[in-house]
């Protein structure tokens, strides 16, 4: 497959649809060396984004955390979107709707004279672990935690964040893992680089408290979800050694939507009924 900077296609960006290749921004942008950037990771089933308006709030809600002001309302982004959607001509894909300073005035730290763009791409993308999608993914713990809310805005989908999951992923993979598992600041068990985790244990659910990191779009609607049939959730703070007891897991997210884990460093899981029973229940609603 082509490089993604060298596709047939058209990008949404700053108000038109330009060809793929064009798609391009200046090597002084502000958000290239300063990180001032967020995004939001969406799919579409048949034709239709899920969960859409609930990301186009979420984007604006981060751009506002970083101290973006947003050039576009909720309305407009959505219409954004169904426009990459529709010049895609695809019916299952993944959306990328990105927000960042441009290159202008400022070339420091500040940015206040830059001016805020946005951009929108779409393309076909399949199972974001694979395999393991069936079999269960494998996950290393990761060296560096989840920050502190005295650090960082944690809420935001910031391009920042992600800097120490780019980090984590590559050793995971060296170690032939799929992903890699974060604690938090306090040493709590947090989330993996891009996804959200659960754990099964008595036919009830626990699934870490997100008070230090991204409460998932993914993970809110799957709360709903096993709520709806009658299953208990724990919402809390998880000690690591309580994965030793626990006896399936699952991931969520928009790219990873439900993966089940059969490993997390040295504690072993089974891909149970449950979690297959979740999986293919919000198979069956992003479908709907």
């Amino acid at each position: 497959m082509a490089g993604y900077d060298d596709r047939d296609g058209l990008i949404w960006m700053d108000g038109e649809l330009v060809d793929w290749r064009d798609a391009k921004v200046h090597i002084l942008t502000h958000a290239m060396h300063y990180a001032s950037s967020v995004f939001e990771g969406e799919r579409a089933y048949n034709g239709k984004i899920f969960k859409s308006r609930a990301h186009s709030e979420r984007l604006i809600a981060s751009a506002e955390a970083l101290d973006m002001p947003m050039p576009y309302t909720v309305d407009e982004i959505e219409a954004a979107k169904d426009a990459a959607l529709k010049a895609s001509g695809l019916q299952d894909a993944y959306v990328r709707a990105v927000v960042w300073r441009g290159s202008g005035e400022d070339m420091g730290v500040a940015s206040a004279r830059n001016p805020v763009r946005m951009a929108v791409a779409v393309w076909g993308w399949g199972a974001y672990y694979g395999d393991a999608k069936m079999q269960g993914a494998k996950l290393d713990i990761a060296e560096y935690k989840r920050p502190s809310p005295e650090t960082i805005p944690v809420h935001a989908k910031a391009a920042g964040l992600y800097m120490i999951c780019t980090i984590s992923k590559h050793k995971a993979e060296a170690k032939g893992c799929s992903d890699a598992l974060f604690m938090d600041y306090r040493g709590y068990v947090a989330e993996a680089t891009g996804a959200n985790i659960f754990f099964v244990k008595d036919g009830e659910v626990h699934t870490p408290k997100p008070d230090c990191f991204l409460n998932g779009i993914t993970r809110q609607t799957v709360i709903q979800m096993l709520k709806d049939k009658g299953i208990t959730v724990h919402e809390r703070h998880i000690m690591p050694e309580e994965m030793d007891g626990f006896e399936q897991c699952w991931l969520t997210g928009t790219a990873a939507e439900v993966t089940p884990v059969g490993e997390i460093g040295p504690y072993t899981f089974e891909v149970g009924q449950m979690t297959r029973e979740i999986a293919e229940a919000y198979e069956a609603l992003v479908r709907s």
